[in-house]
């Protein structure tokens, strides 16, 4: 399945869309004892850094800044570039690129729930708060993504030209001086992104009690999905489906990171550089591509799937969990997955029917929230509709 393609001409109208100053919407509360969360029912509440309180200010604000191309080098990307709303907030493309038009070597994560993550990224068990990742794609040099390196001054210049984001930054900052700062613009971004709550999907409405939320074929699904014999909800853990989860009053024990046998390069275990997973931080051999188990939330939206984007559709992706890895006959990433020697044991391989498969994926196509990619609260604000 190819991935869908961004026309250059979409890339431009948002950046034009970015830059106009929109009517200036009436300020929201900065005070932290206004703020509610709006959680879908059995959803635990996030935990939210001391040092960065909600507030209706804050959210709003990360909101504006997460859209705006004024957040990259040349002013024509922003965070939404490569994280679409309409697309779970994943990408449109295989693998991203980044303001400057080089290639990114992993595909761009859904952000969904992200509010309840504990590490970021798919292999940086060292990045733990939302507000430290921000940073990543705005002063990275390795890839280059919104090519702010160097320009962090020239960057809060730009917002200090623009009379509504002095206004929220005085609200959602009150007492910091300066109040537009990059320390006060990484706060509001991760605000924001803390309100991607996704807990509206069939699979959800059949939990809270409606029998017809969900067809058979998903009903069947599920009981394949949590058995013994595929073993899937042993790594996508609870409503979440990650073990990379955490919440308020939950278990603060690391998650796992995993091998699930994607490559075994000429036999040695080995990935294609620069993707090696944690290898690449540690150099222990057994961590070589040991990476986040991401959610399983909105899936049928976010193709292709795995770190590098090589798996095209959920089929392809569970008859690799099904061979207990994956085989690549020919070329330079040649290898039986399923032999790969740092591969976790919970990817052992299972026998399946055509039936059960199709059960499985449909499944896996009730966890999307359709109302979550449309909810006008995460949209573009720079847009005047």
């Amino acid at each position: 399945m190819a991935k869908r393609p961004t026309s250059l001409a979409l890339v431009l109208v948002a950046a034009a869309c970015a830059t106009e100053h929109a009517t200036a919407p009436a300020v929201p509360s900065g005070n932290p004892a206004a703020f509610r969360w709006q959680l879908p029912a059995g959803f635990p509440a996030p935990i939210v850094p001391a040092d960065n309180p909600m507030s209706d200010a804050k959210v709003e604000l990360g909101r504006r800044l997460f859209y705006d191309t004024r957040l990259s080098g040349n002013e024509a990307f922003s965070c939404s570039s490569c994280h679409k709303q309409e697309v779970a907030f994943a990408d449109a493309r295989n693998l991203p690129f980044g303001s400057t038009g080089q290639p990114h070597p992993r595909n761009s994560m859904s952000l969904p729930n992200v509010a309840y993550q504990v590490v970021f990224g798919w292999a940086n068990p060292q990045t733990r708060r939302l507000e430290a990742h921000s940073l990543i794609p705005m002063f990275g040099l390795v890839p280059v993504e919104l090519g702010l390196a160097g320009r962090e001054e020239e960057l809060l210049q730009r917002l200090r030209a623009v009379p509504l984001y002095r206004s929220l930054f005085t609200a959602a900052f009150a007492g910091d001086s300066p109040s537009v700062s990059l320390g006060a613009l990484t706060k509001a971004i991760a605000a924001f992104q803390r309100t991607f709550i996704s807990g509206n999907s069939p699979y959800d409405r059949y939990r809270r009690g409606s029998a017809t939320a969900l067809p058979d074929a998903a009903k069947r699904g599920e009981q394949l999905f949590t058995s013994d014999r595929l073993k899937c909800s042993q790594c996508h853990v609870g409503i979440l489906f990650t073990n990379a989860a955490r919440w308020v009053g939950s278990t603060t024990a690391d998650p796992e990171f995993l091998n699930n046998g994607l490559y075994n390069v000429g036999g040695t275990g080995a990935y294609p550089a620069p993707n090696t997973g944690l290898f690449a931080l540690t150099g222990v051999p057994t961590d070589m591509g040991r990476f986040k188990v991401p959610s399983l939330r909105n899936i049928e939206v976010t193709y292709p799937y795995m770190h590098d984007g090589t798996v095209a559709t959920l089929g392809d992706v569970i008859d690799h969990y099904a061979a207990g890895g994956r085989t690549i006959a020919t070329g330079p990433s040649a290898g039986v997955g399923s032999s790969n020697p740092y591969k976790s044991p919970l990817v052992s391989g299972f026998a399946m029917t055509l039936g059960e498969r199709a059960d499985l994926i449909s499944f896996l196509r009730s966890l999307t929230d359709s109302s979550f990619m449309s909810d006008p609260r995460l949209s573009n604000p720079w847009i005047v509709k």
